[in-house]
């Protein structure tokens, strides 16, 4: 690693960040660049850029990322309706190729010849980051503390604080370990390290629990252009203002908690508790205006993509030719996905009451138990003996045809 001249680390100016940032002065002789990504976590990032410059950083960057996170990111997965064995809504999963992304532009822009982050050997922020360095640069090395040192433990890092003069940051002990950005708040570990463990009455951040809820539903109006949310009840947001403006309704409401085992992409289990208010009421409304606007066939192909394409941004291939291809299709198939859905929100459920679209494919006129003059029901019978021929074929091959039915 002598051609490692300066590298440009992912930095949050906690502990492990701050020790990774000193180890990597250390251990590999270089300058350090950090890049700090405000994505909406909520976290003060005042003082963070003289933080990381005191700890021995050549350059700090202090960016904020919320619309294009948004935007860029988080509006095309919803496009796809993306969710991950059936429940999770990705929020860790589609941060990663952003701030790759950045560390990337900035790499290039810095002229260093790697990438850092505090990801563990364990999990798969680690798989994310550097196969998105792969798939922008992979000219770039990557440099993973965790995969390295012989620092095991938070008391290890603590240490090598002290040692090194890096102020420990004070904060409230926390059990789990948290990740939060615009789209949801994860919490990890702690008593969740135990599947049949409730989580405790703290492991809350943005969803109200139901029993404190408003006893009251709440109306809402969301409007949809191409399958981009627009605005609420009729008042135009920009990306990130309207998420962080569901997130504060459905929070008030205890929607969007979601508790979980998943399979991680390095082969284990893991148990995990997400919190995601506006993304949940977000994938709710626009499937409900989908059912308005698309075409069945059209429907029920992206829908058997879902899975997929759920599963590549949560296994890192975002920057990937299959993701940009299946994005390329999912796009096609939101062009008239423009509308307005009515829900209610009331004690942790999304409740849609109502939709329109100026591209609905819905006739009253077809669709009506009264009497209509557009359609002759006699005309079901020639279609049901044609979609029946192959089950009468079969029928007739097992039973007249000389074999036994069981063949």
């Amino acid at each position: 690693m002598s051609s490692i001249k300066k590298v440009v680390l992912a930095y949050s100016g906690g502990l492990d960040t701050s020790v990774i940032l000193k180890w990597i002065k250390k251990h590999y002789d270089c300058e350090v660049v950090t890049l700090t990504a405000d994505l909406g976590q909520g976290e003060e990032l005042d003082g963070i850029e003289g933080k990381a410059l005191e700890t021995g950083a050549t350059k700090a960057f202090v960016e904020d990322l919320r619309e294009e996170f948004v935007r860029d990111y988080i509006f095309p997965a919803f496009r796809a309706n993306a969710i991950y064995e059936g429940r999770y809504l990705l929020g860790t999963s589609i941060a990663r190729p952003l701030i790759a992304k950045r560390m990337v532009e900035i790499a290039n822009m810095e002229d260093a010849q790697a990438l850092a982050h505090g990801a563990t050997g364990k999990g798969n922020d680690q798989v994310r980051f550097e196969l998105a360095a792969m798939g922008l640069d992979p000219r770039l090395k990557t440099i993973a503390p965790w995969r390295e040192w012989d620092l095991k433990s938070r008391s290890d890092l603590m240490a090598f604080a002290e040692e090194n003069g890096i102020p420990i940051p004070v904060s409230r002990k926390k059990p789990w370990s948290i990740d939060a950005n615009l789209l949801h708040v994860s919490f990890e570990g702690g008593e969740l390290e135990d599947p049949w463990n409730e989580p405790g009455p703290d492991c809350y951040r943005l969803v109200q629990p139901v029993e404190k809820t408003p006893d009251e539903p709440e109306v809402i109006t969301i409007d949809f252009e191409s399958g981009d949310p627009v605005a609420i009840n009729s008042v135009k947001h920009s990306p990130a203002a309207l998420l962080q403006k569901l997130n504060e309704l459905g929070g008030k409401h205890g929607i969007g908690r979601v508790d979980m085992v998943e399979n991680r992409f390095v082969g284990m289990k893991s148990r995990g508790v997400y919190e995601t208010p506006g993304g949940t009421i977000l994938h709710a409304a626009h499937r409900d205006l989908e059912g308005l606007t698309m075409d069945r066939e059209v429907m029920h192909l992206r829908d058997g993509l879902i899975p997929k394409y759920a599963e590549m941004i949560y296994y890192g291939y975002w920057f990937s030719p299959e993701r940009e291809s299946l994005q390329a299709m999912i796009d096609k198939t939101q062009e008239r996905v423009t509308g307005t859905v009515r829900l209610k929100l009331f004690k942790g459920n999304v409740i849609p009451l109502g939709r329109k679209s100026p591209y609905s494919m819905y006739n009253p006129e077809l669709a009506t138990f009264e009497e209509d003059a557009v359609y002759d029901q006699a005309d079901a019978d020639g279609f049901i003996k044609l979609v029946g021929l192959r089950l009468k074929g079969r029928m007739r091959q097992n039973k007249w045809g000389g074999r036994d039915s069981d063949d």
